[in-house]
């Protein structure tokens, strides 16, 4: 239905002469989004009210041609049906801007989720995973390109859990002008593939390297891409070694070939849904295709430390000042585009080190303390990766010190973090305790890393206070057998709050080795880098 004609007055509008804005809901990603009441059908909805460059450099004509393609655009969204697409009722028009008319979703975003509780387990990811390639093979088939995939724009319905794709605000239909070229960059950097980057294309396969990044942030709390600057997230979309989170371990396959920088190269929808409901039946990682196999370029691993000798010719060093010249000019390019960047405290019985507990839990303050200054961010460190050349006293990145520890041995920790023994347990604590590292050393276990942190799993909810999401890994470290066990807690008082816990364990030399970190899930991206670094630069003495 179209419709011109408005009314205003008591501070609410209605548009169309039957659509009565009610409240502010929230901004999407081209406009903010209202809780409406469809007053010819007695049924509650959301509009959105799209904005548009009504301005005094546009010609009447060339406003013209820009509304009549932000309806025809929003237009064919509204002809995709799909039970986890968000439904559009209507597209209608009121002074001269366009409105969508969509369903009422009761239910946050998933974006929301993660920052309430942390991140999900790997069948969690999965079913999202699954709804979402679903639903992206549709508005594929229909010419329709979503460009905007990440958290914030997958709702979850309440008692329900329905996964909803939604906010195709800055969708484009294929063979059409998008809706918002204005000359400026759209989308959201730590989400964008590559080449929508370069601006050398945009299909389908650009909307699948986002789902990619985004299975990696609902795994681990943050996307493999997100950096301190505009700068440094374009550089790691463009060129740095794509890291997935170990949390990404059992769908590995599935993430990196997602995460295939040549587009032509890169799992399809229909590859990726098929992988992930493999994975669904079976538990098992899922394979890839026959005859696929991820460039070299796409598995993570370890930069060797300084000082390092001349690298021989391989495919990241023969592109590697491309790489850096290509994102010193997205940089450049997108500012003047005016585009803006986007534990138990002290021992076992509660958030991690695996083993016996051997005493109660002192109660922590709940102060917040800055994050150590930093000028530089080391890239994300995996477990998995490869081993350093030489097992010698570590060297510390920008912002953290070498703690030579008098258990046995050294690692780097943020250059705040104070040392806080407690029996066969070593604790690095940030200024106020938000932030608690912790190491253990002790004598290996019956059944090794992945029997240790299982066991511990099994009685997480009887040392933190709230435990749930809980996941136990197995994996390696430098070669070694290792298990990582990740979960969120509510932490230790309400002043606390919830918290989230890294926790990797590994045998190494005849010793079981344990580091830990725990944080507020609120800052599980400071979090992931301590334990990162921590695991990474970890050397025994």
């Amino acid at each position: 239905m179209m419709g011109r004609m408005g009314t205003e007055g008591e501070g609410v509008r209605v548009i169309a002469g039957r659509y009565r804005l009610e409240s502010r809901l929230g901004r999407g990603g081209m406009g903010v989004v209202w809780r409406a009441t469809d007053e010819l059908l007695g049924r509650q909805v959301a509009v959105k009210e799209i904005p548009l460059d009504l301005d005094e450099t546009l010609s009447a004509e060339e406003a013209r041609r820009q509304r009549d393609r932000a309806l025809r655009e929003a237009r064919a969204v509204a002809q995709l049906r799909h039970p986890h697409i968000i439904v559009v009722h209507d597209v209608v028009e009121h002074d001269e801007r366009p409105y969508i008319v969509m369903e009422l979703i009761d239910g946050g975003s998933l974006a929301d989720r993660i920052s309430a509780r942390g991140p999900v387990d790997v069948a969690e990811a999965a079913r999202i995973g699954v709804g979402l390639l679903s639903a992206l093979r549709t508005a594929h088939e229909a010419g329709v390109l979503h460009r905007d995939i990440k958290p914030a724009n997958v709702l979850l319905e309440s008692g329900t859990d329905r996964v909803v794709l939604t906010d195709f605000g800055i969708a484009q239909v294929a063979g059409a002008t998008t809706l918002t070229e204005t000359g400026s960059f759209v989308g959201s950097p730590e989400y964008t593939a590559p080449e929508r980057m370069s601006g050398a294309r945009t299909g389908p396969e650009s909307d699948l390297w986002s789902l990619g990044a985004l299975l990696c942030t609902v795994l681990s709390g943050e996307s493999p891409f997100r950096r301190d600057s505009l700068g440094g997230i374009l550089h790691a979309v463009v060129f740095d070694d794509i890291r997935p989170p170990a949390q990404a371990a059992p769908l590995l396959p599935l993430v990196l070939g997602l995460l295939e920088r040549d587009p032509d190269r890169r799992l399809t929808a229909e590859q990726a849904e098929r992988m992930l409901r493999a994975y669904r039946d079976t538990g098992r990682t899922p394979q890839l295709p026959p005859g696929y196999t991820p460039t070299e370029r796409n598995v993570p691993r370890r930069p060797a430390p300084p000082p390092t000798p001349t690298p021989s010719p391989t495919v990241e060093t023969r592109h590697s000042t491309r790489g850096v010249l290509v994102a010193a000019l997205l940089v450049a390019a997108m500012a003047g585009a005016g585009v803006s960047a986007a534990a138990l405290l002290m021992n076992r019985d509660g958030e991690g080190g695996g083993g016996t507990p051997t005493s109660s839990a002192p109660r922590t303050s709940a102060s917040a303390s800055p994050t150590p200054s930093r000028t530089t961010r080391t890239p994300s460190a995996s477990p998995t990766s490869t081993p350093p050349v030489s097992a010698t006293r570590p060297s510390a990145p920008s912002g953290y010190r070498v703690a030579d520890d008098s258990a046995g041995f050294s690692l780097a920790v943020p250059e705040a973090f104070t040392r806080r023994p407690q029996g066969e347990r070593v604790f690095y604590l940030s200024p106020g305790e938000t932030f608690r590292l912790g190491i253990k050393v002790a004598d290996p276990e019956p059944g090794g890393p992945l029997a240790v942190m299982r066991r511990a799993a099994a009685k997480g909810s009887d040392t933190n206070p709230g435990y749930h999401d809980g996941q136990v890994t197995s994996t390696a470290r430098h070669g070694h057998p290792a298990a990582l066990w990740e979960f969120t807690w509510n932490g230790f008082s309400t002043a606390e709050g919830p918290r989230h816990t890294y926790d990797l364990c590994w045998e190494e030399g005849g010793r079981m080795y344990d580091v830990w970190v725990s944080a507020p899930v609120g800052k599980v991206r400071e979090a992931k880098e301590y334990f990162d670094v921590a695991v990474d630069t970890f050397v025994r003495a």
